[in-house]
């Protein structure tokens, strides 16, 4: 596999140590050599000269155990001599054992960082959620979001294209509104709805709206009323009563705003409760797919999307939502950016203010963290080991050496005067002993 150039390029930290080591090791080599001469020259001084020679060998002997211990480590230095097998297998460790390294490195990512245990002791005194609502709060990060978004979608609807957004949403959408059965997914809405007395408040809200109107537009109301006669074939009747001083259509009309006040005083009135009863029934049923009301719904789905009209409204409504987005995203006070940035900003106060839904996303965040990670783990250790099996040998080796080889070959230098100082502390004992003795 080529190198980068990065990596074919020795580091300077690597470059000095082998120089340092390097003079260490000539330092030794030459002062034993001069002490075997001064040793010939100077026999009056053999015992001093003998006591510094035996530190420079120790010291010879220390750099070179310590230059071949770091050498074998990368490669062979016999080369291609010929050398006893005990000897070459015990050399090139790293390039040899690469596979072991690179499940090690598998293994230690994957039971240091990347075990469901670990992800979750690591996420139990972290409050994710306040510090994504503490960041989405700052007014300096929830513009930059919204600018992101202001600069990048109209480019995206540019790339894109409208029409080839509608006609996606049309082919993959619809089709898969096509293929699923709505009647479970509308049983559960109007179980939620039921369950939270969300009936109640709409009802109500619905039977105030109904009462201000008839009330306050009574001409609209007679005519309503009149409409409705006239569908029913009953209007003739209601005008022939008239003439006999019998009002239907003001009897009707306020007949059915006292019922409506009736209900709206009494919480539990029986027009209340059948609409609730039959809000329950219709859940029962919704949640049997073999239901009549089931089979209705998902056949008036089926028909609805099976319209070349609608599919066509849905395309066209795509179109024109995309293209009112995109101009309003192009201008300098974007409403949509606005709302956006408002937004932003409302779900992150939120977010630091309320602590049980920070609970809750803290949670589902876990969850979802210690489930990847046990999905994924595995994952990420063969991507590891497959990508250290895939290194070159000689990339690999740069890379390490590299890495730790400056601190290596310093080792060098400190075998060099470590071993000149253990064999000066022998050559003083040794001479301490031929002395007394």
């Amino acid at each position: 596999m080529p190198m980068d150039q990065d990596q074919t390029a020795v580091s300077p930290n690597l470059q000095r140590s082998k120089r340092f080591a390097t003079i260490a090791l000539m330092t030794a080599v030459l002062a034993w050599l001069a002490l075997m001469v001064a040793a010939k020259l100077l026999p009056e001084h053999v015992w001093l000269i003998h006591i510094l020679m035996l530190s420079a060998e120790a010291g010879v002997v220390g750099g070179l155990a310590d230059w071949y211990a770091i050498t074998v480590l990368f490669r062979n230095p016999f080369g291609k001599m010929p050398i006893p097998k005990f000897l070459r297998d015990h050399t090139e460790i790293i390039p040899r054992n690469k596979a072991r390294i690179a499940e090690s490195m598998g293994r230690f990512v994957q039971e240091n960082f990347l075990s469901p245990q670990v992800v979750e002791r690591s996420l139990q005194d972290i409050d994710l959620s306040l510090a994504a609502g503490k960041w989405l709060a700052n007014p300096h990060n929830n513009k930059q979001v919204t600018d992101v978004i202001q600069q990048t979608v109209p480019k995206i609807f540019e790339f894109v294209g409208q029409e080839q957004i509608g006609r996606f949403i049309q082919s993959n959408s619809v089709q898969w509104v096509k293929n699923t059965q709505v009647n479970h997914l509308a049983s559960e809405m109007l179980r939620a709805v039921l369950e939270n007395d969300f009936h109640q408040d709409v009802l109500q809200r619905g039977l105030d709206l109904a009462h201000e109107w008839m009330t306050h537009h009574p001409e609209q109301a007679g005519d309503l009323t009149r409409q409705l006669f006239k569908e029913l074939g009953v209007w003739k009747l209601a005008k022939g009563a008239s003439w006999i001083g019998i009002d239907v259509q003001q009897r009707t009309i306020d007949s059915l705003i006292e019922r409506v006040e009736s209900m709206l005083a009494d919480p539990e009135h029986p027009w209340r409760r059948k609409i609730e009863e039959a809000g329950q029934n219709l859940m029962l049923e919704l949640a049997d797919h073999r239901s009549p009301a089931s089979m209705r719904l998902n056949q008036t789905k089926d028909a609805l999307l099976d319209s070349p009209q609608v599919l066509n409204f849905i395309s066209g409504a795509v179109v024109i939502l995309c293209d009112a987005i995109k101009a309003d995203l192009q201008k300098a006070d974007s409403g949509v950016a606005q709302n956006l940035r408002v937004a932003i900003q409302q779900v992150g106060e939120n977010m630091i203010s309320n602590i049980a839904v920070r609970q809750l996303l803290n949670d589902k965040l876990s969850d979802v963290a210690i489930s990847l990670s046990g999905q994924y783990s595995e994952k990420v250790i063969r991507f590891i080991s497959q990508r250290i099996h895939e290194w070159d040998s000689s990339e690999m080796i740069g890379k390490i050496e590299n890495e730790v080889g400056g601190d290596l070959h310093m080792i060098r230098v400190n075998g060099v005067v470590v071993g000149a100082f253990i064999g000066l502390i022998l050559g003083i004992i040794r001479a301490i002993v031929e002395v007394t003795l």
